[in-house]
């Protein structure tokens, strides 16, 4: 069980304001910055300090705040375990949307194997499912995006690629340079999509913008753009996994880019520091193609 001053520590940090913080925990302003005093005293270092008026996590308060988050999830994790030994068992974990959508049938065959067991799955930009780990929600999460390594332990899941398709009554060959993409419509995603940024950069790499495009739609999910695409509305950037079943009937063909190619690797990944790497490798190895 984690000492109640690091309670008051973490929640400090999700504030970074004492009287907020004293307000959730429900007790007095003085007692919080005591719980901290302590904490100071204890492991020999400041953990807060101002810049003007602004409290800010000092080199040490992050060490802390790291250790204590995965200590604290762990301890959430760990409660939950017993209360399954007694009952049943729960999975709770996060994914891209498109990560999501390609680990289903691995997904249903743990399910089905488990009948008892409880699931949890949050459907999400990669960086809502940072913070959902940071907060100990979800316990592991599959994302394409970069994150930082300094606070989480990670495995490579896959590497896609990601193709540019449209309807075959779209007005566009089959094969074209980068160059001649410029002169058609774009269909992305909105602006936090993992596809959107990664296409973003690979186009910079190249000397381009989004804005290089005659005209964009940009729109709010997955299977709206693969939904405008299939509608003769332009081309679009998505894993190929996405649209598999797409291409499959015909509903969307695939186009050539002669000079420019994608490939993404996906992460499975946690809080690093978790006493449960074995738990969650075991869950990589049954979810992993």
């Amino acid at each position: 069980m984690l000492d109640f001053r690091i309670h008051t520590f973490l929640c400090v940090c999700r504030h970074m304001n004492y009287t907020r913080a004293a307000v959730e925990l429900h007790i007095t302003q003085p007692a919080v910055s005591q719980h901290i005093r302590y904490l100071e005293r204890e492991y020999g270092a400041k953990l807060f300090s101002y810049k003007g008026k602004h409290l800010q996590l000092t080199q040490a308060g992050h060490i802390l705040w790291n250790a204590a988050t995965a200590i604290s999830h762990d301890d959430t994790l760990l409660k939950e375990h017993l209360r399954d030994l007694q009952h049943h068992h729960s999975l709770s974990f996060g994914a891209t949307p498109t990560a999501g959508m390609g680990i289903l049938d691995k997904l249903s065959v743990i399910l089905k194997q488990n009948g008892d067991m409880n699931l949890r799955m949050e459907i999400a930009d990669a960086d809502k499912l940072l913070q959902s780990l940071d907060k100990g929600t979800i316990d592991f999460a599959i994302v394409e995006s970069s994150f930082d390594q300094g606070h989480y332990d990670s495995l490579l899941f896959s590497t896609e690629p990601i193709v540019a398709v449209c309807s075959d009554g779209y007005e566009a060959p089959d094969e074209m340079t980068l160059a001649d993409l410029m002169h058609y419509r774009l269909i992305i995603g909105e602006r936090h999509a993992g596809v959107r940024r990664i296409l973003e950069r690979k186009l910079a790499e190249k000397g381009y913008t989004l804005e290089h495009f005659p005209s964009r739609y940009e729109v709010g999910s997955l299977s709206a753009v693969k939904g405008l695409a299939c509608r003769d509305c332009g081309i679009a950037f998505l894993y190929e996994k996405s649209v598999h079943q797409e291409l499959a009937e015909g509903r969307l063909r695939r186009i050539a880019i002669t000079d420019f190619s994608v490939m993404h690797a996906f992460s499975f990944l946690w809080r690093k520091g978790s006493m449960y790497r074995a738990l969650f490798t075991q869950i990589y190895d049954q979810l992993k193609d």
